[in-house]
């Protein structure tokens, strides 16, 4: 089988053209892992740019690579007309059975169904929810990608959906929807934990207010005087926003708490390792990575029972869900991740990410979900 994966390189989303090397986002990468793993397929990614970069023929014994350039004219502005017309040009040589658009955040949805081939998208940012929720004002960059996100829905074969809290932001406009968890790098099930004393607690996403960190401070004060503990945020911040003011303002208020910055993939896991859990408070969520990573980790996992949590995690017995806007809550969920059970619900949670999060049982469900397509475009 001869696949076709539209995938955004990270090289053009934070103008980094200078690297000699795609890099992609961690589901898809993950997701890539696996495909890697099936010698039956044969995978072809295509990724547009503005500028030439460098492009290696190939990523994995089965995995070829194709960078197309567009120009600057051809992207949002023009509803990525370009990108459609050199995605589409590429695709035509390659012939390939099936195109999987991976994200509706920019042209790859768009592309996958303009291609002239069966196809089926990925929505890792639900952009339509995203639009509403930050009340993102007419032309703005999350308005328009939630009007092209609707827009492929219901052109495409099937969208494959990564929580149910996803299928249901979907069916309504979708032919056709599967559930399938992102897959998690395989190193993450490889980390050697040594957690360090005191205690660390981590906290992984942009400090934001859909995050709530801020309601994560205030809820631990009582425990962080009686509690032998560190509370470690990882994430980018911005000390011009207000949220991001406050937020450091009360990092400083707390001796037990501190800001590390952004991390990649390598930094996370080291961080993974000291660990004695990890808490996310976050208000909106639809499927955290670093729930799935630390969970294949083995790292004990607290977080906010919203959007596709409860889809990763079941409550007190592969980890803790909690009310995000009940300081109680949020201090009790933080306080269970350092009582004996943790480790407990930890080791289970590993085991079940091992069953559905490898990244070869992941790819394997997606070639399933390509036959399934195949198939019925020939009835």
């Amino acid at each position: 089988m001869k696949i076709v994966l539209l995938i955004t390189d990270e090289r053009e989303a934070y103008r980094q053209y200078e690297k000699e090397a795609p890099y992609f986002g961690t589901a898809p990468a993950a997701l890539l892992q696996g495909l890697e793993m099936m010698p039956e397929l044969e995978v072809h990614i295509i990724s547009c740019a503005k500028r030439k970069v460098q492009a290696p023929v190939r990523l994995g014994e089965n995995i070829f690579f194709h960078s197309v350039v567009v120009p600057k004219l051809g992207w949002l502005r023009t509803a990525y007309q370009g990108c459609i017309r050199a995605a589409r040009r590429k695709i035509k040589e390659i012939g390939p059975d099936l195109v999987h658009g991976q994200g509706t955040e920019r042209d790859c949805s768009l592309s996958a169904v303009f291609s002239g081939y069966p196809n089926v998208i990925t929505i890792h940012g639900n952009m339509r929810l995203v639009a509403r929720i930050k009340s993102s004002p007419p032309f703005s960059f999350n308005w328009l990608a939630a009007r092209l996100e609707a827009f492929t829905l219901s052109r495409t074969k099937g969208v494959v959906c990564i929580t149910n809290y996803t299928r249901a932001a979907v069916e309504s406009l979708a032919r056709k929807t599967w559930v399938v968890p992102n897959a998690v790098d395989a190193s993450f099930f490889e980390i050697k934990r040594q957690p360090a004393t005191p205690r660390r607690i981590l906290c992984v996403a942009n400090v934001d207010s859909r995050k709530n960190q801020n309601a994560l401070l205030r809820s631990l004060d009582s425990l962080g005087a009686g509690r032998n503990f560190e509370l470690i945020f990882l994430g980018r911040a911005r000390r011009e926003d207000a949220y991001g003011r406050e937020f450091f303002e009360l990092v400083d208020a707390h001796s037990w708490s501190r800001h590390e910055g952004f991390a990649d993939r390598e930094t996370l896991k080291q961080h993974l390792a000291l660990a004695s859990g990890l808490v996310l408070p976050s208000l909106e969520d639809n499927c955290p990575m670093v729930i799935l990573e630390a969970m294949a980790a083995g790292v004990p996992v607290a977080a906010a029972g919203v959007g596709g949590v409860p889809d990763l995690i079941r409550d007190g017995e592969t980890g803790i869900l909690f009310d995000p806007r009940d300081g109680k809550a949020i201090a009790a969920a933080v306080e269970g991740l350092m009582s004996g059970e943790a480790l407990a619900r930890a080791s289970r949670a590993r085991e079940e990410a091992l069953t559905r999060f490898h990244p070869k049982t992941v790819a394997r469900r997606h070639v399933e979900i390509y036959r399934e397509v195949l198939e019925s475009a020939h009835d």
